[in-house]
């Protein structure tokens, strides 16, 4: 659906060159929620720009749905666009307008018919939850519901992709909720292939398939979600991650636990997707001639399902221990790790 290819742009600032987009290259297929990651300047603003030209790259190639976006005139460049719905952090409503006019603008410049153009207006305000607020000004609009009229706006010529530049990250985290659940919720209606930039793994978390994490205008790593959150490679994806599962934090607990718990063994369990709704733990109690106690521990939710980690502490005869602790490596995807220093 949409392939990128050796995509780079390079800005001439104080007679110094800057790369914002550094030779990347990705691929997307059609229908996903495809995140892109990365702290301030990573140059992640930059690359959702470059796929529609709103900024010009200095080198590179962008393919969407067989069209080469980067070899376009100016006249077929504003056809394409047409293709490309995109949404901003701020909204960039026109304050003169109202909720119904913002939406029916893209559709003026394209020539629909008055009549036509009420009526696809009207199809978007209530797909996006704004029906009453048809003839209100921006001004009169919380955050969430500019960033709707943004949204339905965005939609108005049936778009094949929707490009989202941090379209949450101005709003609080209920709004920041409701309007994933309505990305989610066109994407699957619709079909449609979104892209997603973001500084907030949480949004990552809950609505996309695939992710890239952006590092000084480099893609540093990317895949399945699930994947990379379970097994981050780059510190930069470390530090992300950690925004979920507070990794640091239950590190910085693990010697606590271990002078604390200091008989029997002290597992550390990994469970992963379909694994977190395991009844593991009665099951070995259940099994075997063990004690086991729930430290701490927490699950997180992704799109393609559940991760998390769970601390327990094992008492009983240490050959039954092993015992317990083999059949779950063995038997179950549960990943088992045995924290040392524990008499």
């Amino acid at each position: 659906m949409i392939s990128i290819e050796g995509l780079s742009k390079i800005f001439a600032l104080n007679k110094k060159k800057i790369t914002a987009v550094d030779d990347l290259t990705l691929h997307i297929e059609e229908g996903e929620i495809y995140g892109v990651i990365g702290y301030s300047g990573a140059g992640k603003s930059t690359f959702v720009r470059l796929l529609n030209r709103l900024e010009e790259p200095s080198f590179g190639k962008v393919t969407i749905d067989n069209q080469e976006i980067t070899g376009l005139s100016t006249k077929q460049l504003r056809l394409a666009r047409q293709d490309i719905g995109m949404i901003f952090q701020h909204f960039n409503l026109l304050w003169s307008r109202t909720v119904a006019d913002n939406i029916a603008f893209p559709l003026e410049i394209a020539g629909i018919p008055k009549a036509e153009r009420a009526e696809r207006v009207q199809q978007l305000i209530d797909l996006v939850g704004l029906s009453g607020r048809e003839k209100a000004y921006p001004s009169q609009l919380s955050g969430g519901q500019k960033q709707r009229v943004g949204i339905a706006r965005a939609l108005a010529n049936n778009p094949k992709v929707l490009l989202c530049d941090e379209a949450t990250s101005a709003l609080d985290p209920e709004t920041t909720n409701s309007i994933l659940n309505l990305l989610m919720d066109i994407n699957q209606k619709f079909g449609l292939t979104i892209i997603l930039i973001t500084h907030e793994m949480h949004v990552i978390r809950k609505i996309c398939n695939k992710v890239a994490v952006m590092e000084q205008g480099k893609i540093v790593e990317q895949g399945q979600v699930l994947d990379v959150f379970t097994h981050p490679k780059q510190q930069v994806t470390k530090k992300f991650v950690e925004q979920i599962m507070g990794a640091s934090e239950q590190d910085d607990d693990i010697s606590e636990l271990i002078s604390t718990y200091s008989d029997g063994k002290l597992l550390r369990l990994h469970f992963i997707g379909e694994t977190t709704n395991q009844a593991l733990i009665s099951q070995v109690a259940k099994k075997f001639n063990v004690e086991i106690n729930i430290l701490q521990g927490k699950i997180t939710q992704t799109k393609a399902g559940g991760y998390g980690t769970l601390f327990i502490q094992v008492k009983g005869e240490d050959e039954e221990i092993e015992t317990a602790v083999r059949f779950v490596q063995e038997e179950t995807s549960v990943e088992v790790e045995v924290i040392p220093n524990v008499d």
